[in-house]
């Protein structure tokens, strides 16, 4: 059936459905005012977090491949038995030509015993000036201090067998220099060295070697066998390089020695320097 499109007065009728009105164009999206400070702390946050990453790698890196050891040995414990632990470590190894051990070394604190059932603690040690400059007086004890005496076991603690040479007193300063760099190495608090030497055949003990912490500074921040080799030379075939280490570090530290009393009962050790 067709449609009545028409009204009763005949006139067209208008169409049911209207056309639709265009779409309003979208506002734009109101802008972000933090959105550049958060871009900024973003930017900051991400620098750390790499900054982090790389110190964790650098770390582990470090962890797996720890820098050279200063020594291949070193004491365990600490104080004098540290220091006796070493002194039995460095003078076995050596020796003179005929197999005999070098020196025995007792470690001990600084101290002299006029009898045998009598110790005087050494509180002070006296550096004779030279050259107009004056005196110079350390205070020691047993807590900063170590005192070395090295004994041939022969008369007087002098070199029991063999001959004096330049070549083995040499030795001795360098086994002296051995033993000074492991305990201020490894002996917390130690910041002096006092070790006799033996005395030649025939003769009393008259010089010692007085070595302060901060005159073997160079050595204590590289390796041992930078300094000296592991394998301990014959007197006769000390290396050049070792010669010259050793003079450097104890030559102008040896003195003859002498013992003193103050006023008020301290011992003091009085260190002369050698004439050139």
């Amino acid at each position: 059936m067709a449609a009545d499109l028409t009204g009763g007065d005949g006139e067209a009728v208008a169409p049911a459905l209207a056309t639709p009105a265009p779409a309003l164009p979208a506002a734009p999206a109101a802008a972000n005012p933090h959105r550049r400070r958060f871009l900024v702390i973003y930017t900051l946050l991400g620098g750390v977090l790499a900054a982090a990453v790389v110190g964790v790698v650098v770390f582990a890196g470090r962890s797996i491949n720890p820098g050279p050891q200063w020594s291949a040995w070193k004491p365990h414990g600490g104080g004098l038995g540290a220091a006796k632990e070493i002194a039995d470590q460095v003078s076995k190894d050596y020796r003179l030509p005929n197999g005999k051990q070098l020196v025995d070394v007792i470690a001990k604190a600084p101290s002299v015993s006029p009898a045998s059932n009598l110790t005087i603690p050494i509180h002070y040690v006296a550096v004779r000036g030279t050259k107009g400059s004056g005196d110079k007086v350390y205070t020691v004890s047993s807590s900063d201090s170590v005192m070395f005496s090295l004994c041939g076991l022969g008369t007087s603690c002098s070199i029991a067998t063999g001959k004096a040479s330049v070549q083995r007193g040499t030795l001795v300063r360098r086994e002296i220099l051995e033993l000074a760099l492991y305990t201020f190495k490894y002996v917390g608090g130690i910041k002096n060295v006092i070790a006799f030497m033996p005395p030649a055949a025939g003769t009393q003990p008259k010089y010692v070697v007085y070595l302060q912490k901060g005159d073997v500074a160079a050595e204590l921040h590289t390796p041992l066998a930078q300094t000296l080799a592991a394998k301990t030379p014959q007197p006769a075939t000390i290396p050049a390089r070792e010669v010259r280490a050793v003079e450097t570090a104890t030559g102008p530290r040896v003195y003859s020695f002498s013992l003193s009393q103050a006023q008020q009962g301290d011992a003091i050790l009085v260190l002369a320097p050698i004439p050139a």
